[in-house]
């Protein structure tokens, strides 16, 4: 299966609305849905006529919005309002900082109650467990170590863990097609190549249970446009097929420009990233994708 995934639905209703049109008018068939929106509800109401005609994945969120455990359960995580105010470098380094357990042991807790906030709505709809990270820091070590704890602990039935290892060989063979990209995601595929190598040497066996799938994506992240997609997608295919993995392709069409719902993002970094014109660009990717189809 090809499937053409968008993260962050169920951040602001309008947003997510930006989303289902790509499902309406172009080739969306799988959204990753924020399990700590204060609009959750609201977004799931919305979803609930297509719920079942697309892949959904609980999109576990450390970056942006409030914690759904207590704040004061999760000191190294959040600020006294319950805001997630933990980094990313934080997070990366934790083993060096001799608060590793305090860090796992937190990370349990809000991971777990992020699970639990959707995984209801998930049985409802007959859609298997799937599971992915907010700017992919899902990959981080303790992180994931403490995700597998959560899904070990309390035997949940997960069929899928996103793991973005981009496979650069296919992108040396396209590379006239692939600018203009931003030079950090480099850095980025680069990181996560290393920190899923890790993941998995340390929980393969429990992930060796789990569907895997070819993933694009981060390269290309606030800039995978029609062109790449098209230059990509034969060869991301096959490779695919002869993995007999499914393929899957991450774009992000959620754009945020209400400004009431900006005033509530709380990570400058998701400004920037939500609020970018390209957002657009790659809505408009998916739709001309039908278009071909067509």
């Amino acid at each position: 299966m090809i499937e053409f995934h968008a993260d962050d639905y169920g951040l602001f209703p309008e947003q997510s609305r930006r989303i289902l049109r790509c499902r309406e008018e172009g080739v969306l068939n799988a959204v990753s849905i924020f399990p700590n929106s204060p609009d959750l509800q609201r977004c799931l109401e919305q979803l609930d006529p297509v719920a079942r005609e697309l892949r959904l994945t609980i999109h576990l969120n450390l970056m942006e919005g409030r914690s759904l455990c207590p704040p004061e359960q999760l000191p190294l995580l959040v600020d006294g309002e319950g805001v997630f105010r933990v980094s990313f470098s934080s997070l990366l380094l934790a083993p060096l900082t001799g608060k590793y357990g305090q860090y796992r042991q937190q990370l349990k807790r809000e991971l777990s109650a992020q699970i639990h906030a959707l995984l209801p709505y998930l049985q409802a709809q007959g859609a298997p467990l799937r599971l992915d990270g907010h700017a992919h820091w899902h990959m981080v070590p303790v992180v994931f170590d403490a995700l597998m704890d959560v899904i070990r602990e309390e035997e949940l039935p997960v069929e899928y863990i996103r793991m973005p290892a981009e496979p650069v060989g296919l992108f040396f063979r396209h590379l006239p097609a692939l600018f203009p990209f931003h030079p950090i995601n480099i850095v980025k595929t680069a990181l996560l190549r290393i920190l899923c190598r890790r993941d998995r040497r340390r929980h393969g066996q429990a992930l060796a249970r789990m569907k895997q799938s070819l993933f694009l994506g981060v390269l290309f992240s606030g800039n995978f446009g029609y062109a790449k997609f098209r230059a990509l997608l034969p060869d991301a295919r096959r490779l695919a097929e002869n993995r007999g993995w499914d393929l899957e392709l991450l774009a992000h069409p959620g754009a945020v420009y209400e400004p009431e719902d900006v005033e509530k993002l709380t990570n400058r970094d998701d400004v920037r990233f939500l609020t970018s014109p390209c957002r657009d660009e790659e809505g408009q990717a998916l739709r001309r994708l039908k278009e071909d189809r067509a």
